[in-house]
């Protein structure tokens, strides 16, 4: 009879002979010929950081520049002043954070007419932008909250 942990046991073993098979593991995405999914952060020092300012920063940001074609993640966030650990940079207010299919999803972003729109309605109330692009590597789905059970 099976039970949890042999059915959890069972999936990572389909996972694992998954990514023997083909050598990577596809969840949506695109085919490794169309290169490696690309990060694209965003950090935003604005002008007046108030609480009201940096909320209706993000809010421009949700609006314009989300539910993009070929964006795999994207998220939106506003400086978590109260960490204070010796390697924490608090030199921006408010951080984007994309996840593109490939470099031609990120270009098609930055030509899109609601990207453009962001930065008219938006470029000056910034003082400082910031830009970190970086390739991913492939990696194994991240493993379930559920833990396997003992």
């Amino acid at each position: 009879m099976f039970n949890q942990r042999t059915t959890l046991l069972l999936n990572y073993l389909s996972i694992a002979a998954a990514i023997g098979v083909t050598g990577t593991l596809s969840l949506g995405a695109t085919k490794a010929a169309d290169g490696p999914q690309v990060a694209h952060m965003v950090y935003f020092k604005l002008k007046d950081s108030s609480g009201a300012n940096r909320a209706k920063f993000a809010a421009s940001c949700k609006l314009l520049l989300s539910s993009h074609e070929g964006a795999v993640s994207f998220a939106v966030g506003t400086l978590a002043g109260d960490l204070n650990g010796p390697y924490n940079d608090h030199d921006f207010d408010v951080s984007l954070h994309l996840v593109f299919v490939n470099k031609a999803a990120l270009d098609k972003y930055h030509a899109h007419t609601r990207h453009d729109k962001f930065l008219v309605e938006n470029k000056d109330s910034w003082e400082k932008v910031r830009v970190f692009d970086s390739y991913l590597s492939p990696t194994l789905p991240a493993a379930s909250s559920t833990a396997i059970p003992k």
